[in-house]
């Protein structure tokens, strides 16, 4: 593999990391701070790329469609939050998950009704289409780089946000010991409320984002919810730092392995046998790297030991 073609998968893998991060950052943080499972986040990735898809459609403006995208998964976060989700955190994990489902059943259904079964397409504007050139004579599109830039600057105010701010001092202090914060006058009802619109928030964004690059149909939330949760098991429940650390692994590990095993393969195989065999073997890399994390750290990489 050349030295261009390899840069170029890096950067493929470094832009599916940060989509998985915007995406696995606000499941961490309900997980975390709530101690939820929710199944349903990834259908609210789904609401965030069809507002932006629809929106788009009937303004021809792509920022515009990434404001509502926002927006919408936020409003659908807060009246999932107040409707069904206040009933369950006395529940056992497993009502939790029976609930959440059944969320995921609904919101299909109902994009679908709205929408229709066909795709929708979340076209590029014409400022971030092409490719740019890098250091190194590197051509790469635009947009993906623009995906990279939003995600780490996303993470860079998360990060203020959970150290800097008072809302952060309450999340972090939700994660410890929610009976003492609320015996201190928060209210945590307002905080798990806010705390799940902004998780609902950076879905909708990543669902926007990635809209512009595959097809917004319903259903695409749900493969991207499995990858969340095996960064956030990578990374550790809770963690800003371990969700990026975790998102960066898997999409690089998910990337290179891709691009690697059947050529690597392809060595000492027949090319039919190597392509078989490496494409297989690549899907189940991230698998075998949560494997290798949890028999080193049970906890995650910056999970906090009990």
């Amino acid at each position: 593999m050349s030295f261009l073609l390899l840069a170029e998968q890096l950067l493929n893998g470094l832009q599916f990391g940060v989509m998985l991060f915007l995406t696995a950052a606000g499941l961490t943080l309900v997980f975390g701070v709530m101690g939820l499972i929710n199944l349903a986040h990834g259908s609210l990735f789904m609401i965030g790329a069809f507002a932006a898809a629809a929106v788009a459609a009937a303004s021809g403006s792509f920022l515009l469609a990434v404001m509502a995208s926002i927006a919408a998964a936020a409003a659908a976060g807060v009246l999932v939050e107040v409707l069904v989700i206040r009933r369950l955190y006395a529940r056992d994990h497993l009502d939790q998950v029976l609930a959440t489902f059944a969320l995921i059943l609904i919101f299909s259904e109902g994009t679908r009704w709205l929408f229709g079964s066909f795709p929708l397409f979340l076209d590029i504007p014409d400022y971030l289409s092409g490719p740019v050139t890098l250091p190194g004579g590197i051509d790469y599109p635009l947009y993906r780089l623009t995906i990279i830039g939003v995600g780490l600057l996303v993470a860079l105010g998360l990060f203020l946000l959970i150290a800097r701010t008072r809302l952060g001092i309450q999340i972090r202090a939700g994660e410890s010991d929610r009976e003492m914060i609320a015996a201190l006058g928060v209210n945590i009802s307002r905080l798990y409320t806010v705390v799940f619109a902004l998780g609902a928030a950076l879905a909708g964004l990543a669902g926007a984002l990635i809209g512009a690059i595959q097809s917004v149909q319903v259903g695409m939330g749900e493969p991207v919810l499995i990858l969340a949760f095996v960064v956030i098991v990578i990374g550790g429940i809770g963690s800003i730092k371990g969700a990026l650390a975790g998102s960066i692994l898997v999409g690089l590990t998910d990337t290179l392995g891709r691009a690697l095993l059947p050529g690597l393969f392809g060595l000492f195989m027949e090319p039919a046998d190597a392509t078989s065999i490496g494409s297989a073997l690549s899907s189940m890399l991230i698998y075998i790297l949560m494997a290798v994390v949890l028999i080193v750290r049970p906890t995650g990489l910056y999970g906090a030991r009990a």
